[in-house]
């Protein structure tokens, strides 16, 4: 038997609606990805609520089918450079990157070199949980599991902004070296990995411009 409990948050009128929009669109507007960090510190505690917050996202079922990895400490952070730079170095010098792929890459001046993973003070690993496990030991089905975990990956990199900090959706291919390195369960597999800290004094990034509203909001008729 479902449980309801009230659901009555301040109404909003339309003129407030409409700056408090506008004022997180210009905010988000300002993120960029970031692949030169400040070694500066972090707080854990931070950390431990920008994970709260992505673990807000909607989910199939509402089973929350997320891991957050947190790590922090030096060996491990060497642990997943070095593995991710093998990687990647297979993917740029040992040809597994089609040319289609290589040519979108290119603005992006892009390479195997990941020693950032090593001077930001935090790495989230994100797993996505195949499937859940009962406490006596058997699976218990999730739904709509990509699905549900993009979009708390999605809530993770706007908390990230919002405190003031950076970060960048690495996706080393293949990622099973993290279910490895982090000792994770078969049911989990790597999803997307966050380096977070502050962006470097000497940050640059590329020079893109996103998509206008015509290109990406379209109406029937």
């Amino acid at each position: 038997m479902a449980r309801f409990s009230p659901y009555r948050p301040p109404q909003v009128p339309p003129s407030e609606v409409e700056a408090r929009s506008s004022a997180f669109y210009a905010e988000m507007d300002r993120r960029r990805s970031v692949r030169m960090f400040a070694p500066d510190q972090v707080p854990r505690l931070a950390m431990e609520n920008i994970i709260r917050t992505a673990s807000t996202a909607p989910s199939g079922a509402h089973r929350q089918p997320w891991t957050f990895v947190l790590i922090g400490d030096r060996e491990t952070k060497h642990a997943i450079r070095i593995a991710a730079e093998e990687e990647e170095r297979q993917n740029y010098e040992g040809g597994r990157l089609p040319p289609d792929w290589r040519e979108a890459l290119e603005p992006l001046g892009t390479d195997a070199d990941k020693s950032y993973l090593e001077v930001v003070p935090w790495i989230v690993v994100l797993f996505e949980q195949r499937y859940g496990m009962r406490p006596d030991g058997s699976r218990l089905k999730n739904f709509y599991v990509k699905e549900s975990v993009g979009i708390a990956a999605g809530l993770f990199v706007a908390a990230v902004h919002r405190a003031g900090l950076a970060t960048l959706t690495h996706t080393p291919s293949p990622m099973a070296f993290l279910t490895r390195l982090l000792r994770r369960p078969e049911n989990e597999r790597p999803f997307v990995l966050f380096p977070v800290g502050y962006p470097a004094a000497n940050c640059q990034v590329p020079d893109l411009e996103r998509k206008p509203l015509g290109e990406v909001m379209v109406e029937p008729g």
